[in-house]
């Protein structure tokens, strides 16, 4: 059996030669590589396992980093004051019309804190599941909640895992304002990583990191409308989108497809004797960050020179921001190539002093005050 499974998947290579997978697009047009991310403003000192990042009206910041959600305050959003704390990480961020703040935290489910009140309220089970792998977590005008589940059954730390395993079982969850009748809204999704509701409540947004795209569906008395597909073939892994505040996307992009990986997907062979032998952060995977440890994987071709990592290398980890019209449609970027300091970009949003931006790689916050068009 194994010699016709390999047999079908030269044949298949041969005539699909230029299929879905192995066409990575490029990064020109409003993707052209820059340095404009290394070139942002670090905010105080690092934050490790930073991850989510949110506006409230009032100017202040939200921060979810490792165990802890923090509010930035402050002319330089120097401030820091811890909201809340958790027995687990802390990821995707929201803030519900009624004021209160949504927190996805690993292993446990979503919570909802209420400043008046000092224990949170939580959601911790879909569908006759619990919620382990919540990841982002969005609030309609109508005070309607959705949250979306990478991996069921898996922590958001384990997401190289769900990827090599080529799994496809992440949940898009639908509740009441009062974390109430919970229903799960779609299933079987390639690592659903963020979901938005648009400025005008009339669509909701959401990327699938394994699956390289980025949808919205309509949203309606009946429930969701059905999918359209808004980019199909994303040159990297998408992660977290936020309101621009002009009726457009701010969409990190955590790392950059190769064709290397690309390759290791389909020798299921190698892979699985790599997940089974090899500790996680040395499989030839995407990574937050990298380039500081001699036994990463290379990722073919000149990599380093005189010990420097050069730009123009096929990348490990990479650092890219994108600006999303109303259409969705790419109009700006913002990147940190290979060689650069501030990868694995897993979330931005907007505030009036610029845009303020999650580097999980780097475990930074920046703020970069040039306009992105």
């Amino acid at each position: 059996m194994g010699f016709f499974d390999h047999l079908l998947r030269d044949i298949r290579s041969v005539i699909d030669r230029d299929g879905g997978q192995n066409a990575i697009p490029p990064l020109d047009g409003a993707l052209s590589p820059n340095d404009r991310l290394d070139t942002a403003t670090p905010i105080g000192e690092p934050l490790p396992g930073v991850d989510d990042v949110i506006a409230a009206a009032d100017g202040a910041v939200y921060v979810s980093a490792g165990r802890r959600v923090l509010k930035l305050g402050g002319n330089d959003l120097s401030i820091r004051t811890v909201v809340a704390e958790f027995e687990d990480d802390a990821g995707g961020l929201a803030l519900h019309p009624d004021g209160r703040l949504l927190v996805c935290v690993a292993s446990r489910g979503l919570a909802a804190i209420d400043p008046a009140k000092p224990d949170p309220r939580w959601l911790e089970a879909a569908g006759g599941s619990a919620l382990t792998g919540l990841l982002s977590v969005t609030a309609a005008p109508d005070g309607r909640i959705y949250a979306v589940e990478g991996s069921a059954g898996r922590r958001p730390g384990e997401w190289r895992h769900d990827l090599m395993e080529k799994r496809a079982n992440g949940r898009l969850i639908g509740c009441g304002a009062g974390l109430d009748n919970p229903q799960v809204l779609l299933r079987d999704l390639p690592y659903p990583y963020g979901v938005s509701v648009s400025a005008d409540g009339n669509s909701l947004w959401l990327t699938e990191s394994w699956a390289h795209r980025l949808s919205r569906f309509a949203l309606g008395g009946n429930g969701l409308g059905p999918r359209e597909t808004v980019a199909a073939n994303m040159p990297g892994y998408p992660a977290r989108l936020h309101p621009d505040g002009h009726g457009g996307m701010l969409l990190g992009i955590f790392a950059r497809r190769t064709h290397l990986i690309e390759f290791v997907l389909k020798e299921d062979d190698f892979r699985e004797e790599m997940m089974a032998t090899m500790p996680p952060d040395y499989w030839v995977a995407p990574a937050l960050a990298g380039g500081s440890d001699c036994l990463e994987p290379m990722q073919i071709g000149s990599v380093k020179a005189l010990g420097i990592q050069k730009p123009w290398a096929p990348p490990r980890s990479y650092g890219l921001l994108v600006h999303l019209d109303a259409e969705g449609d790419a109009t700006d970027s913002l990147h940190s190539r290979a060689g650069g300091r501030f990868h694995g970009i897993t979330a931005a949003c907007a505030t009036p002093s610029g845009v303020v931006i999650a580097a999980r790689g780097a475990g930074r916050l920046l703020r970069t005050t040039g306009e992105l068009r």
